[in-house]
């Protein structure tokens, strides 16, 4: 097992419930065997370990069997992590407290637990206090002992009360009772425990037997019952870190209502503005605004908080890229912007220019001291795509090429209706015909055919964010430093597969006594148009940004997911078989959630500061929530006949055939789709034989009455939303949710350094209107005699570019400790080996999809994947659990 690091300075230290929460790469192995006959009685040894210091670390037991006098060897390994508030372990124990599963069959009640004291011993196996398979360049095992006699009648084990009698928390990885004459007992515990001074009440933990609710063991039924309830919550105020509570809030605390500045609207609970639920924290409400609550901290259950080996990456890494953005701060005017191309290549050659003097007082000492660091530390890393081809950015090639194999390949849609036309009202927003006409597109595509043509042989592509962004063009245009058009891209699919852009539409309803202005952007060669259709190409690509991040990124994997997880921990037990199914893929979620609340998607957060909508931002995720999200389009294959690039065909690979046949996201992702259905399938079909078993678990039905009526609540009535009656039902809800967690997260994130650290690919904001917008004699003048400066003016400035790369470097790395999607858990199966068999088909066929991404990326005949100064896609490939990042 890894050392895992706790650090308590972390914001909001939290504790969760015995649910499991790994943070290893392997699962232990369990069984559960029938109890000795009655006249037996075993005597147990039990030895528990602990690290004293201030950092988690592992722990093992062992323990000796007497049975009918005769003295069995065996081993209780218990891997426990401690966070100590003081080095000192002396005299503190374990009490452990041995549940039978059975009722005492006189009185119908539950069997008296046996319990005994674990203290410290030397360890066995590894040198210098540890087992040989301790953690590696990490603290030594302490050992702790106990010893039970246990009566013949006691019946099966079925769980263990823990009480933790040290003076700090401790981390409880798991207890094995091993050597017992009818084998192994586990139990997972993957926990933090309070000290028994902090809370009295005993942890519980049952073994690692998994029971639909109607299976649960009679001694065992009440005490699952009440484990649940605990994970739930009283509305008793603000949660402590000692807390293991899941319950619901909506989005109450982005900002501050005593601040003009800072305040935002709450989302979620309103029809105005709906929005998916977040983890409750029980804050307390400001006075001005009893609908907003105060976030000094944020909440987040205690086992749902990074791991120590994660914490440790992530703020080495936050580190990193902070200094990058502070000096940054400190050298540049926050308006500053780039004044030549070549001042953009120096942030990866020559990193920040530290040569100009300031006299700053305390930042002045800092500065002097910037001077000397090595030159390597204030260089950001070269993105793959600067790498590859650094003017690639000005293709047109590229740009189309990027709809489906870069960070956001979830917007193009098919051309259904022709002419295009707004829905939007026109007494508001002025006239709804498109300014993109016939005339104009066959003008593009005559080499080809006609737009009729194009149009019945599905050829015409959009992504489309013109009635999206249009409502708030006049709003966000009050903002200081940014811009706002609605804005609309389209596309023609050539004959060999590539699309080809044909025009960007940029729009401004009327605003302040003006019209509405539209106008339609090609690509030319004629250099006035040449330089307009970049600038156009600049407005569209923030805006395709912000779309990126705030809904494909944020609100269709991070933010509709928390209520998911939320639900999982209320209603399904920790014995439940579709627990143990989605929960790593929930790992990490609600603490990067909350960080993102923190510094993300906050009031003037990173978000707003750097990206076109400003303080819209968040806000126009929820509209996109209104108008856009549905749960049964998540599904990938729903995904993609939603927006008319595929149609069902049972004769084709996945039953699907996708008009853009090299389409390397749905190309990728629907191998992995597949794989993913198939794994739950076997899974599902194992516990559930028929329909009746579905219907009748009380459990599973308020998970997913939960998920609809109180963590989506302002969506509850919506009549797409699945029913779940049937294993089919089962099959198609949890691939969906897992799909979102795995393959659509890692299409949207982990790309993002690569493609968008260099910012001219993808700017995030637009600061300067079109030239040609209503525009006086000397700004077009000026735009004419230099329209490179007028390019670099609407980029973000220094700041903004600087800040948004320290950024995206950050969420795209994956930490030494990622689990991923069928590599990191074989163990957990190991007991049932129909589930083992199925889980190591699932492994084999990603494995597979590894290798097939690899020969698709050397395919000549695959322009949208490979080529000179192409960034070969493989977001699909060694894909994480969960959104972890």
């Amino acid at each position: 097992m890894a050392t895992q690091v706790h650090r308590p300075h972390l914001v909001g230290i939290f504790f969760l419930p015995n649910k499991p929460c790994i943070h290893s790469r392997s699962w232990p192995s369990f069984s559960v065997r029938p109890w000795p006959q009655p006249q037996k009685k075993y005597r147990k040894n039990t030895r528990v370990g602990y690290v004293p210091s201030n950092i988690k670390a592992v722990a093992v037991a062992e323990a000796e069997v007497e049975a009918s006098g005769t003295e069995i060897s065996t081993s209780v390994k218990a891997t426990a992590g401690v966070t100590m508030k003081s080095p000192n372990l002396l005299g503190g124990s374990l009490l452990l407290e041995l549940v039978s599963a059975e009722l005492d069959p006189q009185t119908g009640s539950q069997k008296k637990p046996i319990n005994a004291n674990a203290h410290q011993v030397l360890p066995k196996d590894g040198p210098e206090g540890g087992p040989k398979d301790g953690p590696k360049n990490g603290p030594k095992d302490a050992i702790f002992e106990s010893k039970f006699v246990i009566p013949g009648d006691f019946g099966e084990i079925g769980a263990v009360l823990v009480e933790n009698e040290h003076s700090s928390e401790i981390y409880l990885q798991h207890i094995i009772l091993d050597g017992l004459p009818n084998g192994p007992i586990r139990f997972h515990c993957g926990s933090w425990i309070e000290p028994k001074s902090d809370n009295s009440r005993k942890r519980l933990f049952f073994t690692n037997k998994l029971y639909l609710p109607s299976q649960t063991p009679e001694g065992l039924k009440n005490l699952r019952e009440k484990e649940l309830d605990s994970l739930r919550g009283n509305d008793e105020g603000e949660h402590k870190t000692s807390n293991r509570i899941y319950d619901y809030d909506v989005y109450n605390d982005l900002g501050d209502p005593n601040n003009p500045k800072l305040a935002r609207p709450v989302l979620g609970g309103s029809k105005q503005y709906p929005y998916p639920r977040r983890c409750g924290t029980g804050h307390l409400q400001y006075k001005t605004d009893p609908c907003s609550k105060m976030s000094n901290s944020f909440y987040v259950p205690r086992d749902e908080k990074f791991s120590g080996v994660k914490e440790k990456s992530f703020r080495g890494k936050t580190i990193e890229c902070g200094w990058h953005a502070a000096i940054a701060h400190l050298n540049s005017p926050t308006k500053s912007e780039f004044l030549h191309l070549s001042d953009i290549f120096k942030l990866y050659y020559e990193g920040i220019n530290l040569s100009s003097p300031v006299n700053r007082g305390f930042w002045q000492r800092v500065w002097n001291v910037l001077l000397n660091v090595k030159d390597d530390f204030l260089k950001f890393k070269p993105p793959a795509l600067f790498l590859k081809d650094k003017f690639s950015w000005l293709w047109d090639e590229e740009f189309s090429r990027q709809t489906l194999a870069g960070i956001n390949p979830c917007s193009i849609k098919l051309v259904t209706e022709w002419p295009l036309k707004s829905t939007l009202d026109p007494d508001v927003y002025g006239p709804p015909e498109s300014a993109i006409t016939t005339e104009l597109v066959e003008r593009e595509i005559r080499a080809f055919m006609t737009i009729d043509e194009a149009l019945e042989q599905k050829k015409l592509f959009i992504i489309d964010y013109h009635d999206l962004l249009l409502p708030y063009v006049s709003k966000v245009r009050q903002i200081e430093g940014t811009t706002l058009y609605g804005s609309r891209a389209l596309f023609f699919l050539t004959p060999d597969g590539t699309l080809k852009p044909l025009a960007i539409e940029l729009t401004r309803p009327p605003i302040e006594g003006k019209p509405q202005w539209k106008q339609v952007f090609t690509p030319t060669s004629e250099s006035t148009g040449r330089w307009l259709w970049r600038l156009a190409k600049v407005h569209f690509l923030a805006h395709d940004s912000g779309y990126h991040q705030l809904v494909s990124h944020w609100l269709r994997t991070h933010c509709v997911t928390e209520p998911y997880i939320i639900a999982t921990n209320r209603q399904l037990s920790v014995m439940h078989p579709i627990y143990r199914l989605l929960h790593p893929h929930f790992r990490y979620t609600m603490h990067i959630n909350a960080l993102a609340r923190e510094s993300l998607i906050n009031a003037e957060g990173i978000i707003e500061s750097s990206f076109s909508p400003g303080k819209y931002s968040v806000e126009l995720s929820s509209v996109a929530y209104d108008q856009q999200w549905r749960f049964d389009r998540e599904a990938l294959p729903a995904d993609l006949i939603n927006r008319g690039i595929a149609v069902e065909d049972p004769d084709a690979p996945h039953g699907l055939k996708l008009l853009i046949e090299d389409y390397p996201f749905a190309n990728d992702g629907l191998i992995l789709w597949d794989a993913l259905k198939q794994w739950v399938a076997d899974y599902v079909n194992y516990y559930y034989k028929d329909a009746s078993m579905v219907q009748s678990d009380p459990e599973l039905q308020a998970w997913w009455t939960e998920i609809r009526t109180k963590g989506h609540e302002d969506k509850k009535d919506e009549p797409w939303w699945p029913n779940l009656q049937t294993p089919d039902d089962l099959i198609g809800i949890i691939t969906t949710i897992t799909w979102v967690t795995s393959g659509h997260h890692s299409a949207v994130n982990f790309g993002q350094y690569a493609f968008a650290g260099y910012f001219p690919n993808r700017p995030t904001i637009a600061r300067t209107n079109m030239p040609c917008e209503e525009p006086t004699e000397e700004g077009w003048q000026r735009f004419l005699d230099n329209p490179n400066s007028e390019l670099l003016a609407c980029f973000p400035s220094k700041l903004q570019a600087t800040r948004i790369m320290a950024t995206l470097d950050l969420l795209s790395e994956h930490s030494s400790d990622e689990e991923y999607i069928g590599k990191d858990r074989k163990l957990t199966w190991d007991e049932e080996p129909v589930i083992k068999e199925a889980f190591n088909r699932f492994s084999a066929k990603l494995e597979e999809l590894e290798r097939t991404i690899d020969d698709r990326n050397k395919d000549n005949s695959l322009k949208n994947r490979n080529g000179a100064g192409v960034v070969p896609y493989e977001l699909l490939k060694g894909v994480p659990y969960s959104i972890s990042i």
